[in-house]
């Protein structure tokens, strides 16, 4: 892949990239994703990551890591999630204190993919702890750090992208490996992220496309009462509902990925099209059904695909929280509602970035 450019397509030819627009790297995306769902990993996570670095990091961190990013030898992980918040970035607890030249970083980080093979993370800490969003930062850490340790997680798909966690204890980094100005690394994740939903969202519409052809193939040939499957409407009728649905979700993806190469807002696009890993792993599990028994064998890949669509349920926000997202770019920031945990109305939230109503 790395051959091919796939690896490099948001990194630019300065560094051995590709330079290619959002749109063309979410058609890779997809097909690879046709191919191999976990393959698409490798255009995803690069295309977040590369953009972050080449965009926001220090001229040292980018000639030691765009290079072999875009060739395909080298792999690079985030670390944002944490035991106690996901969807809450805000709420990270993970510590980088500054002292002198460098960052001494502790805390623990999980679901995080490539976690025990991947070469250097960009890591997402508190380095001011009292402002909220407002005091992360992110850095560059190499796997091989003293004080870094990882851990894998037994998951029921993805197994390739070995998920797990990673735990820094006084993990010290030089400043170099800041990625971007101090206290700013909350708004470039977000940012980022409205682009990987969408690589994401095209990544399981590939896995569900191809699931979708083999069960049309298959229905043609496979009989019941001496007539083929496809004849009842019974099969015809939900393999046609789901081939509109995947459609739509699909130009729908590429259009948030064409506002974001043409820097128009396009962070309620994003969100939207989150719902697409939910579709595609209800129309793989349908295809399965009508694969019979053969479907739910390991000798066919359904039922592999099911399990790593579902994973992408997860990862980047949930369909739910992205309703949040939804709402708030509807109605205006203003109306944007957080309970406080524990309290009967709705209270001022200290890790809000806009104002709160009393209900």
């Amino acid at each position: 892949m790395g051959e091919l450019g796939v690896t490099g397509m948001r990194i630019s030819l300065e560094y051995g990239g590709v330079g290619a627009d959002c749109v063309s790297t979410g058609i890779a995306s997809e097909e690879i994703a046709r191919g191999d769902f976990n393959c698409g990993y490798a255009v995803m996570v690069n295309g977040l990551l590369g953009e972050m670095v080449e965009h926001h990091a220090t001229e040292q961190v980018k000639e030691a890591w765009l290079p072999p990013l875009a060739k395909g030898e080298k792999i690079l992980g985030i670390c944002l999630t944490e035991p106690e918040c996901g969807s809450d970035a805000a709420a990270l607890q993970t510590r980088a204190d500054k002292r002198g030249d460098e960052y001494v970083i502790n805390g623990q980080k999980s679901s995080i993919s490539f976690s025990t093979v991947a070469d250097a993370f960009i890591v997402f800490d508190k380095t001011n702890p009292a402002a909220g969003a407002r005091g992360i930062s992110a850095f560059m850490v190499p796997a091989d750090s003293p004080g870094l340790e990882r851990t894998d997680y037994q998951d029921m798909g993805s197994r390739m992208i070995h998920r797990g966690s990673v735990f820094f204890d006084d993990v010290r980094v030089p400043v170099e490996n800041l990625i971007g100005e101090e206290n700013q690394g909350f708004y470039k994740v977000m940012n980022g992220f409205d682009m990987s939903r969408a690589y994401i969202a095209l990544m399981c519409i590939g896995a569900a496309q191809t699931s979708l052809e083999e069960t049309i193939a298959y229905t043609k040939t496979r009989k019941a009462f001496q007539i083929p499957l496809a004849k009842y409407e019974s099969v015809s009728f939900p393999i046609s509902e789901y081939w509109a649905k995947l459609d739509m979700i699909r130009w729908y993806s590429y259009r948030a990925l064409w506002l974001r190469d043409n820097r128009l807002p396009h962070t309620k696009e994003a969100a939207a099209i989150r719902l697409g890993p939910k579709v595609a792993a209800e129309c793989i599990h349908e295809c399965l059904l009508l694969h019979g028994h053969y479907g739910y064998s390991q000798d066919m890949p359904l039922e592999q695909r099911l399990r790593d669509v579902i994973g992408l349920e997860l990862g980047d926000g949930t369909a739910n929280i992205q309703k949040v997202i939804i709402g708030r770019e509807l109605f205006g920031k203003e109306y944007w509602v957080i309970p406080a945990s524990g309290c009967p109305s709705i209270m001022a939230c200290k890790r809000s970035l806009s104002p709160v109503r009393r209900c």
